[in-house]
Parts: structure tokens; sequence; C-alpha cells
């Protein structure tokens, strides 16, 4: 055996180990193969379906990556993000700013489609929504790992509750620790989840303000001061005060937005974070050295603890047993 597949081995015990650890000791309702038997072919299913997605659409990875992250914020992990209005007075969770911008979520239904063609009213949205995460992470050369799966799927989607209860991008430390705090995950799980900005995009209106009219003066040196001097050039080459421009697609990880991995740390330990609560992550003690651990460590712990916080996250709010529901389609209650 090589030093590398030795390495690897290690790698993939390691993180076995630490989910085993994590599952065991929360007593989690969810467990690994939960559709062994009713239906085993469903990861499979899906699979294949996002390997094929990912090819001819490859933008997409941080999109959906964020579907399950913006889900879970909001009434916890039951695809109530998925759902669409009845009535344009009653907006639901799709509707509301911050998820405007999401994409994939047809994606979303052509394979709950094939999911119930294989087998009807038995795999829940929240779980596709899981596993399309995972399966997008590992497509973009992340870690995979083992979803525990078992979620059922909530009734309620409300526009408002996502506008209060997603953490925005010009959050600060505090707001950030306490948003993540009342969903049971900690500072640690903050930073490392936040490591998900390492794939996809932003918008040049998340960061118009960081980089022309920070205090509102809205001279040429009103720029965000934790923002670094060459970076904030660079961002202005992009994007000019124009509302036009407010749309413009920015990478949140020059040069490696396709790629999962540990650059990301190495931006906001360099101030290259591209939102303010990128940059926020350096304003605490606690967060600010994991920001540096991960930006000097090897990809494969932060490999190792991203999946451990996925697990985390998606045990946020869950409904099980005779909770909720399985929709035949990921829009509409049944």
């Amino acid at each position: 055996m090589t030093s590398d597949q030795v390495h690897q081995l290690n790698y993939m015990l390691s993180l076995g180990i630490a989910l085993l650890a994590l599952l065991g000791s929360t007593g989690a309702q969810l467990q690994v193969g939960f559709y062994a038997k009713t239906c085993p072919n469903a990861e499979i299913i899906i699979g294949e379906e996002m390997s094929r997605v990912m090819k001819v659409a490859p933008s997409l990875g941080g999109p959906l990556l964020r579907i399950f992250f913006h889900d879970c914020f909001v009434r916890g992990c039951d695809a109530s993000l998925l759902l669409n209005h009845t009535s344009k007075s009653n907006p639901t969770e799709k509707d509301a700013g911050p998820n405007q911008f999401l994409r994939g979520f047809g994606v979303i239904d052509g394979i709950k489609a094939k999911l119930e063609k294989a087998c009807p009213s038995t795999v829940s949205c929240a779980d596709v929504i899981a596993l399309i995460a995972r399966d997008v992470v590992h497509l973009d050369k992340g870690p995979y790992w083992d979803v525990p799966t078992g979620r059922r799927d909530g009734r309620v989607s409300i526009a408002n509750e996502a506008l209060q209860l997603l953490p925005a991008f010009t959050a600060n430390i505090s707001t950030l620790k306490s948003q993540f705090a009342g969903k049971g995950l900690n500072a640690k799980d903050l930073v490392v989840l936040s490591g998900g900005h390492t794939i996809g995009n932003g918008h040049c209106f998340a960061v118009t303000n960081r980089i022309y009219n920070f205090t509102g003066r809205g001279d040429s040196s009103d720029t965000d001061p934790t923002l670094d001097k060459n970076y904030i050039a660079r961002l202005r080459s992009k994007c000019s005060p124009a509302a036009a421009d407010a749309t413009k697609l920015l990478e949140m990880d020059p040069g490696s937005f396709k790629t999962f991995d540990n650059s990301y740390f190495k931006l906001v330990a360099k101030r290259r974070g591209l939102f303010q609560s990128d940059a926020a992550l350096l304003d605490d003690p606690e967060t600010k050295a994991h920001v540096f651990r991960l930006a000097n460590a090897s990809p494969d712990l932060f490999f190792q603890e991203f999946a451990v916080s996925m697990v985390n996250m998606g045990n946020v709010g869950i409904l099980t047993g005779s909770q909720g529901e399985v929709r035949k389609h990921c829009a509409h209650v049944n």
C-alpha cells in the first residue's frame, strides 16, 4: 500500500469514527440507510442524476448546497423552502428576498419525480435536499459522507420567517453566533459551514456598499476597512455602483469556485472574504482561530469537519415518524 493510500485510508477511518460518535451521542432519530428496504436505490437514483446534472451545469453546485442551508435555518430541515405559494397574499420562503437568487429547484423536482416512479410516497423532499447537498460537494471534489435520513416534509412555509431567520450577508459576528446557537450549532460549526462558500457565486449588490459607500459618505475612499485594498480594486473592476450591475455574478472563492477545498479560509484570513459575514469571522477570537487553523491545515481536515457539521445541521428541527408528510411533489403539499 502506498503512502497516499494509507493517508486516504486513515482519513476515511477518522471521518467514519467522527460521524459514528456524533450519531451515537445525539441519539439521532435519523439513520444512515433509512430507505434500505423501502427504496433501496434511492441514493443511487439521486447520485446518478446529480452526476448528469453537474456535467452539464456545474455552476448549480453552490446554489443546491445553499438550498440545504437555507431550508434548515427556517423551520428546520423540512423542505419548507421548496413550497410554492398558493396565492400572492401568502408568500412562501421561496419568495423571500434571500431565496430569490437560489437555483436548482427544477433539478430537485426532476429527481423527486424519478423517486416517485421508483418508490411512490416514500422518499421525503427534505432527505432529497440533504442527499443532493452531499453529492454536489463530492462531485466538486469535496468529501463524501453517510447522510442520516428519515426526515419528513413540513406543510408550512412563510416568507417572513425566512427574512427573520436566515443569516444575512451583512451580519456581524454576534448575530451570526446567536443565530447558529439558536439552531444548536456552535462557533466551530459556524466557521466550518461558512466554508461552503468555497463553491458558487455571489452578486455585486452584496458588496456595492462595502466598496463604494460603506459609511454613507459616498466618496471614493468610503470603503470597508476590513477589506484588503487590492481586493477592493478587483471588486471595483467587476462591479460599478450602477444598478444595472447589481445582479452581476462574483466568484466567492476566486480561481477555485468550482472546486470544494479550503482556499476560502485562506482568502478570509487575508481579508478577502466576499461578504461582510465572511469578514466577521475574524472579529471574534474563537471563530478567528478556527479560520486560521483551517487556512493552514490540509484540505482533508476541513473535509472531515465539514462532513460532521453538515450532519449537525441536518438534525436541526427535523420531523420524523408520523410528523409532517412525504410530499409527492416537492413544490406542493399533498
